[in-house]
């Protein structure tokens, strides 16, 4: 593929492309100080605005806990380079409670108190449970007391009463943060307005490929008290914080007709509720 001609005003170089997925091509630069950095460029595709409100959450964070977004064009970002080395290599080396651990660290940076006033393009956190709510009220009308019947009434419940109300990163998982020269950063967030029990509730669901993990009940109540210490709620809510998530998650998977993606979310959903249970 041919390198692209990125806007003169960023003064990058040697760009090298790293990744493609369905919604973007990611490139490695050279910034004027021979510095490396990122372009991100989005594909037109249905969710593209998750994208460019992540780009808001970004310059709205300042690098506080999140890569710097360095310049924009249209739907390109240039952006920090946040590091080479993923939150999952330190799962694979050190073991899960240490990636925990910086997960929880992480968080509480992404959270730490900014002066300037909230993007005001981000997604409110009830709107992004739309497809939980039209799942649990099919369900309903056919008579069916599915775990998403419950997993409605439970984030109805957290939607109405917030611990706080923050942007959140909207997508925080292990492939998400990674340690770079600035140390622990987090990169393509979907820019969320709401309760923060909703960042860390994804991690309980990660990695994808470690159901051995996910569905251990130590491994779940550890996650609960850990992040509800960094987050000052407690290890409940953010069991039903990670119950809502995981319903929504494959709500979103039932739409795209995923099955296989969406039993395995239901089956960490209920093993999470299993947890909450014994509270």
């Amino acid at each position: 593929m041919d390198a692209p001609a990125f806007p003169k005003r960023w003064k990058v170089s040697a760009p090298e492309l790293i990744a493609e997925t369905f919604s973007s091509r990611i490139w490695k630069v050279r910034l004027e100080d021979g510095s490396p950095a990122i372009v991100k460029a989005l594909k037109p595709f249905d969710d593209v605005e998750d994208e460019l409100r992540g780009e808001h959450y970004l310059a709205w964070r300042r690098g506080e806990g999140a890569v710097r977004l360095l310049g924009r064009d249209g739907h390109r970002m240039l952006l920090e380079y946040g590091g080479d080395t993923l939150l999952s290599e330190v799962l694979d080396k050190e073991g899960d409670n240490a990636a925990t651990a910086i997960a929880a660290e992480v968080m509480a940076r992404l959270f730490s108190p900014s002066k300037h006033p909230f993007p005001s393009e981000l997604q409110p956190l009830r709107e992004r449970y739309a497809s939980l709510f039209k799942k649990a009220a099919t369900d309903r009308d056919a008579g069916q007391a599915s775990i998403y019947v419950d997993a409605a009434a439970i984030a109805d419940r957290l939607l109405d009463d917030p611990h706080d109300v923050r942007p959140l990163h909207g997508d925080l998982h292990h492939e998400n943060i990674l340690q770079g020269p600035r140390g622990w950063l987090t990169i393509d967030p979907k820019g969320v307005l709401g309760d923060p029990g909703f960042d860390a509730a994804n991690l309980f669901y990660n990695p994808l490929e470690r159901d051995d993990l996910c569905l251990d009940p130590e491994r779940i109540a550890h996650m609960a008290d850990i992040f509800g210490k960094t987050l000052g709620q407690t290890p409940v809510a953010m069991l039903d914080h990670a119950i809502a998530y995981g319903c929504l998650s494959a709500a979103w998977h039932h739409e795209d007709e995923n099955a296989d993606d969406e039993n395995r979310e239901l089956s960490v959903a209920a093993a999470i509720r299993k947890v909450r249970l014994s509270f």
